[in-house]
């Protein structure tokens, strides 16, 4: 079941592009945008990827900590954001943990994972569900004005 409006950030540890451990209720405290994609290296992935980075320092300015995850490995996250010179972080959901515990649900008979980002306040609760499969650039412009962030680059 997705979480809804005031839910909880789930309590999910993964490896990040790096290999490090990232538990997301230490974030708590601080505004957290976690999305989630289908895969590294497809068209409309790269183009939401590339949008969080072009708005990252934005967001980082907001103090607000952002999270791309997908069931891609360790290695493929890294290879993407070496790619793309992506500063946040990938983390790598390679056993559906974390997919599972935000309800994120998946499309054509289980074979493709929703397009889907969920904005916390900085209480970790869920404050706005965004879900376009085709607009990668929607999530971050959605995610910006929820969190009432001014850009410089848009």
């Amino acid at each position: 079941m997705e979480l809804t409006k005031g839910d909880e950030l789930p309590d999910i540890t993964l490896a990040d592009q790096d290999g490090a451990w990232i538990k997301l209720r230490d974030f708590v405290g601080q505004p957290v945008v976690v999305f989630f994609y289908p895969r590294d290296n497809t068209p409309v992935c790269n183009i939401e990827a590339c949008e969080f980075e072009a708005h990252y320092s934005d967001l980082k300015k907001a103090g607000v900590k952002v999270f791309g995850v997908s069931e891609d490995t360790v290695s493929s996250h890294k290879k993407f954001a070496t790619r793309f010179h992506l500063e946040y972080r990938l983390l790598s959901d390679v056993n559906r943990e974390a997919e599972r515990a935000f309800g994120v649900g998946r499309k054509l008979f289980g074979l493709l994972k929703d397009r889907v980002t969920f904005i916390f306040d900085k209480q970790g609760k869920l404050m706005h569900t965004i879900k376009s499969q085709l607009n990668g650039r929607r999530h971050v412009d959605e995610a910006l004005s929820v969190l009432n962030i001014k850009t410089e680059t848009h």
